[in-house]
């Protein structure tokens, strides 16, 4: 059983199911506002989750069949790694994971941003790395056709987090020295060239940023598959997996057996790749929360029926419209099974997110999965994931680490 067990708020527009946004209360008309993200981040610092994801594309929402835009669901979206940065200052403790794509984004821009963002938070930058798979995302680059299969696109993305890796590296933590009686700012020989030359990318030379608080800030993976799985070993710090989900269509509530299986596809690709390292794993689960089982799936049943599809048949994780009791029981369980941690999915923002700063949390606290936040020191993201310290490639005996 994990010593810790991280609880994880997954944001995107204005909620998980696409017919969120018409609902009385839902933020649609505020999604382009900083203030609207500022108060959804807040509530989750000042209540206790350990960090929020922010998700982000470069499409500016889903296709319908003929392949244009879904007008039907939320359009538009701001950027997830300048939301984060900006909100950051108004947060103490939680941490700030935006989705960046590395498909057609350069590595140092991809570490530089998220440098930035660990040291305007104060060491809680995570990231979630992603890949971008379709024409539609190429052709707005205009650089290559996109439509590559999953095996090229994990190919270019290990290069990518290599690099941004070696980039994150390239500060010694002393570098700055500010001598103002040689009148030397910084020691050059501990800033280090990343060197680089990859099938995909190649960089020659050092970040320019400073070494940020956390050094490498924790990388997040989604793991659908055996092959996703192989690649957030190879990548990742945090393992995100979605038991009962099925990649596609009929994403059920997971079974004892199902969890144990996604977990083993981690567990699998670990010893696979020789790894002496058990990652941290969280199990993705869409959660719709209300007073009692019936409201719940009441509710539920009504954004389906506003949507024209059950969302279960567009969920790649889990669905669970339930309690707050019957959700930590299946919580519980899952810790049980040697998970990390869960993150959550709301379909409804605010209502849902609302719902786990305010009730879940407390809720947890309560059946012992959790400390209570006055209890908690505020640590960086590393440590909340349970994750060691950063040392760095060019670390030396005479002491200079992450």
């Amino acid at each position: 059983m994990p010593d810790r067990f991280a609880l994880v708020t997954a944001l995107r527009g204005a909620g998980w199911h696409p017919a969120a946004w018409r609902l009385a209360g839902a933020a649609a008309g505020r999604l382009s506002s900083l203030r609207h993200w500022r108060e959804v981040v807040v509530e989750q610092d000042r209540l206790g989750t350990d960090a929020v994801t922010l998700e982000d594309s470069f499409t500016a929402g889903p296709v319908d069949a003929q392949g244009d835009l879904d007008t039907t669901t939320v359009v538009g979206r701001l950027d997830a790694l300048l939301v984060a940065s900006a909100v950051a200052p108004a947060t103490r403790a939680v941490g700030l994971v935006p989705t960046v794509s590395v498909t057609h984004t350069e590595p140092f821009h991809v570490a530089t941003g998220l440098q930035t963002l660990d040291h305007v938070s104060h060491g809680r930058a995570g990231w979630r790395l992603q890949v971008s798979p379709t024409p539609r995302e190429a052709a707005l680059f205009g650089r290559r056709p996109g439509g590559e299969g999953a095996t090229a696109l994990f190919a270019e993305a290990r290069e990518v987090a290599e690099v941004v890796s070696r980039l994150w590296d390239s500060w010694d933590d002393d570098a700055i020295i500010r001598d103002v009686a040689t009148g030397r700012f910084v020691d050059r020989d501990r800033i280090h060239g990343a060197e680089f030359v990859g099938e995909h990318v190649a960089v020659h030379g050092a970040s320019i940023v400073p070494r940020s608080p956390q050094g490498r800030p924790p990388v997040l993976a989604l793991a659908h598959t055996a092959e996703a799985a192989r690649f957030a070993v190879d990548t990742a710090d945090v393992v995100l997996v979605t038991p009962g989900g099925s990649g596609g269509a009929g994403a059920s509530v997971p079974s004892g057996l199902e969890a144990r299986s996604t977990l083993a596809l981690v567990r699998d690709a670990e010893q696979a790749a020789g790894s002496d390292l058990r990652r941290p794993v969280l199990a993705d689960l869409a959660v719709l929360i209300g007073s009692s089982a019936a409201e719940a799936a009441d509710a539920l049943a009504a954004l389906d029926a506003a949507a024209g599809t059950p969302y279960a048949d567009l969920s790649d994780s889990a669905v669970l419209a339930t309690t707050v009791p019957e959700l930590v029981s299946r919580i519980a369980g899952l810790r049980d099974l040697g998970y990390a941690g869960v993150r959550l999915r709301p379909l409804r923002i605010p209502t849902d997110s609302t719902a786990i700063a305010r009730q879940l949390v407390p809720a947890l606290v309560t059946a012992g999965l959790r400390a209570d936040v006055a209890s908690r020191p505020t640590a960086d993201l590393r440590t909340r994931f349970g994750i060691a310290p950063a040392v760095s490639r060019y670390a030396t005996t005479q002491g200079v680490s992450a």
